[in-house]
């Protein structure tokens, strides 16, 4: 193979000399603009530089085959003038080699041995054109995440079949029944571990009885072990004794609403004296909010904007029976905001944390919210806006999961109405509406 290199001003002057040095079969490897003479580089005049090449040990122009024809033919009739010989130049995106590529001597066909297995995984070979030009191989494309995950439950799945067998003596596991069910609870975005185990608990007790496992066998089945975790032996309401009550946060929960509603209930129905201290200072007319609700019940209210203010507010509120105080809301999937809101939360006596979560947040963020406030000093979790969603599984993920102690539920804005205890049976008719139990 012969490579000539050519520093030209135009790609047709380029052409016109490749046709003449290399002839009708030359290829072009290479093209890039350089910069030729100047002062250090400077002011140089832009020119071309072509790679090309062309097989044999040499070819000259005009070299190809010809037709031949007698001389005396020849003679008598004047030779037609030939087309120029088309030069073959590769595709654009073969032309954008940063580097003249290296040129591989010819195989020899008769004295190489064959190629050995490549091992699994391998690369692949060297890929070398016709013109014996060197190409990369392709890298195989990179898995995405989704990919990655769905191999990884698949070799899960593969796993739990495999186990299903061994604990069978080897044979297949029954597959549970009662879709409808399932279908359910899965809308009520229950966690499909929690549903899984009522299931294959409402399966044995199926078999127990020797009944196959019907719809209706499956809702009671489920509604039992429900409601064996919904209930609990505490107090949901506001313990007699207890002397403050923080309530806390992420933003948006509406935890200055709920005070006022839990703080009417006090003064109207329990007769108590009540008292308001609010930490909230980062959100605009938080401090005017409250005080609105505590001028309407003719109860004081103290501002409070460090640690260090709270012994003067409570020795302010020392003749109340019972104390709410708010805290402002933060992105509290941070834990460094809990740890701080952590200094806030200092009893003068008998005091219960509750945890203000929304109905409307993903549970995997009110699983992270509650994860970070467990690590301190959290009592109940009370939901709100139960009357914007239809979806109430999170209630039960979040028992499942934290052992939190049920409190109060809201669903809607009136004061002080729209709040009430959570009942436990409400919450499960609500879950699993539309499912026979007969």
């Amino acid at each position: 193979m012969r490579v000539k290199r050519y520093v030209v001003d135009s790609m047709p002057d380029a052409l016109q000399k490749i046709r003449s040095d290399l002839g009708k079969d030359a290829v072009i490897l290479n093209t890039k603009e350089i910069r030729s003479g100047g002062f250090l580089g400077l002011f140089g005049k832009k020119k071309i530089e072509v790679i090309a090449a062309v097989d044999g040990p040499g070819s000259a122009p005009g070299s190809g085959a010809r037709q031949t024809a007698p001389r005396a033919a020849a003679a008598r009739a004047p030779a037609a003038p030939r087309p120029a010989a088309p030069v073959a130049i590769l595709e654009p995106e073969q032309l954008s080699f940063p580097e003249v590529p290296d040129v591989l001597p010819p195989a020899k066909p008769a004295q190489q041995p064959e190629p050995a297995a490549e091992p699994k995984g391998a690369p692949p070979p060297p890929q070398v054109s016709a013109a014996g030009v060197y190409s990369p191989p392709k890298p195989a494309p990179a898995k995405s995440r989704e990919d990655l995950l769905f191999e990884e439950l698949k070799q899960m799945r593969e796993m739990m079949q495999k186990l299903s067998l061994q604990a069978g003596g080897g044979e297949a596991a029954v597959p549970v029944t009662a879709p409808r069910v399932r279908e359910r609870l899965a809308e009520q975005e229950v966690d499909p571990l929690l549903v899984d185990m009522w299931l294959d608990r409402a399966k044995a007790d199926a078999d127990e009885l020797g009944e196959p496992l019907t719809e209706s066998l499956a809702s009671r089945s489920v509604r039992s072990q429900m409601a064996g975790l919904l209930r609990m032996e505490g107090h949901k309401a506001i313990a007699p004794q207890t002397k403050i009550a923080h309530f806390v946060g992420p933003t948006g929960v509406g935890k200055t609403t709920t005070i006022a509603k839990l703080a009417a209930e006090q003064v109207l129905k329990h007769r108590r004296k009540v008292g308001f201290i609010t930490s909230d200072t980062y959100r605009i007319s938080a401090v005017e909010q409250l005080r609105t609700y505590a001028n309407i019940l003719n109860v004081p209210l103290e501002v409070v904007f460090s640690p260090q203010d709270l012994l003067k507010a409570f020795a302010a509120l020392e003749d109340c029976d019972l104390i709410f105080m708010d805290t402002a809301g933060r992105n509290f999937r941070n834990e460094m905001y809990v740890s701080e809101l952590n200094t806030l939360l200092r009893t003068q006596g008998d005091s219960e944390t509750y945890l203000v979560l929304s109905l409307t947040t993903k549970y995997k963020d009110m699983k992270a919210i509650t994860g970070n406030f467990t690590k301190f000093k959290l009592d109940k979790v009370l939901f709100t806006k139960m009357d914007e969603t239809d979806s109430y599984g999170a209630v039960v993920n979040l028992v499942h999961d934290f052992g939190l102690q049920l409190s109060y539920v809201a669903d809607g804005q009136n004061v002080p109405d729209d709040i009430a205890e959570l009942d436990e049976q409400k919450l499960i008719d609500s879950i699993l509406e539309e499912l026979p139990d007969e």
